[in-house]
């Protein structure tokens, strides 16, 4: 077997824990084991979307072989993820020391960093300055940007200016940057990044896995007990505070006459318990909650609503780019799309004409917009429009491609 190179990565989290970008980094290591590399991954024992009795049986695996020998998954033991913020945050911290250790010891070419943690990157700027190991900084979310968006802490805060020294220090040290968007690269660039250290390689979708499936076919609806015959606007994704779902609450509520239409929001996060406090009080019977489904079942999740929704605050398109926009547009869904107005996410639903734009503050026109859709006699040209996009510009192939390649590259020419 012939290695031409070898790969050092680390994960937060990993199969068989649910997490809406996990594809990603299997597709990854499977199109790499592909192209002859070898990829050594350092994961903590799962926790996030599993149960007891899972997490039970990986506290006893300490190493899986995968994709014909090629890629390696270390697992080591870690306390599970609760609902306290303190002590997720020592967990992580705990997790960057475990992450740091086994960095020490490798012997890899090149490290692919996540920005999940975002101290992660902090972590491989001292691994490059001790193992002298390159590392491709993989820019999915914007820290500490991320932290006043949330309302975690404000931009004056001592937490958001030592989230910034992390930050210099992550992307001065890394040999390139990967940004999912321009937005991204945009905002770093004006942080002082080079432009032509940064690579925009936008999220993909499995466009051959991700599709259309009529409701006739959609075994949610008979699972959760929905309506085939209502029009519904579904959002998929984490429920956390930049979402927006208090918008959401508020729009639900004007609409709750409107016998016909419906919100279905599957997922889970930090404001999830606030959701269902508020549609409880307000007793909003048109907001069905769902939990996260397995991968097997996306293309059924997607194909949920007539409509998908991609939904978050005001200042938010600059440091935060919705990847489930892809798939609702890869299961042929139209977008009601609730996001900054100057985002190139907005640029692309119109340009495209796969969907409808609204101001992130605007609830008047959020409402007219679903009821504007819900009247709509052009949904599925629209959603055929965006499964076009997705087929030219959004696959796994030519996406992975250029991650391939910037690895290669790196890892090859080494520190010099």
């Amino acid at each position: 077997m012939v290695i031409s190179l070898k790969i050092l990565t680390f994960c937060a989290y990993y199969t068989p824990e649910i997490v809406a970008s996990m594809y990603l980094t299997e597709n990854l290591l499977e199109d790499w084991a592909k192209e002859g590399i070898e990829v050594d991954v350092y994961v903590p024992t799962p926790t996030r979307g599993v149960s007891e009795s899972t997490r039970n049986e990986y506290k006893k695996i300490r190493e899986e072989v995968k994709y014909d020998g090629r890629v390696h998954i270390h697992r080591f033991g870690l306390y599970g993820e609760g609902k306290s913020t303190i002590l997720r945050a020592v967990r992580y911290f705990i997790l960057i020391i475990k992450f740091f250790y086994y960095g020490l010891k490798s012997d890899a070419d090149v490290m692919f960093i996540d920005s999940t943690p975002p101290i992660q990157g902090l972590l491989a700027a001292f691994l490059t300055k001790i193992k002298k190991i390159p590392y491709v900084y993989n820019l999915q979310d914007i820290f500490p940007d991320s932290l006043v968006n949330t309302q975690i802490c404000s931009s004056n805060s001592l937490l958001f200016k030592v989230g910034r020294k992390i930050e210099n220090i992550t992307y001065s040290n890394a040999k390139k940057i990967i940004a999912i968007s321009d937005d991204f690269k945009n905002n770093i660039m004006k942080k002082g990044v080079n432009g032509e250290k940064i690579s925009v390689i936008p999220n993909w979708v499995e466009d051959d896995v991700v599709k259309f499936v009529n409701r006739s076919d959609n075994g949610l609806f008979d699972r959760y007990n929905l309506d085939r015959d209502k029009f519904y606007i579904s959002y998929s994704g984490n429920i956390g505070f930049t979402q927006n779902m208090e918008m959401l609450v508020v729009a639900a509520d004007e609409l709750k006459n409107e016998k016909n239409i419906g919100f279905i929001v599957v997922g889970d996060g930090g404001y999830r318990e606030e959701l269902e406090r508020a549609i409880k009080e307000k007793n909003l019977d048109n907001i069905k909650l769902i939990p996260f489904q397995e991968y097997k079942d996306i293309s059924l999740v997607f194909s949920l609503g007539d409509v998908g929704l991609i939904i978050s605050k005001k200042g938010v398109g600059s440091n935060s780019v919705p990847s489930k926009t892809w798939s609702y547009m890869s299961a042929s869904r139209p977008l009601l799309v609730s996001f900054d107005e100057d985002s190139k996410l907005n640029e692309i639903v119109n340009t495209v004409g796969c969907g409808i734009c609204v101001s992130p503050d605007d609830v008047k026109g959020f409402v007219n917009a679903v009821i504007s859709l819900s009247k709509c006699d052009n949904l599925t040209d629209m959603g055929e429009k965006g499964r076009a996009y997705v087929e030219n510009n959004l696959t796994r192939e030519t996406c992975v491609k250029e991650y391939t390649k910037i690895l290669k590259e790196i890892g090859n020419n080494g520190t010099d």
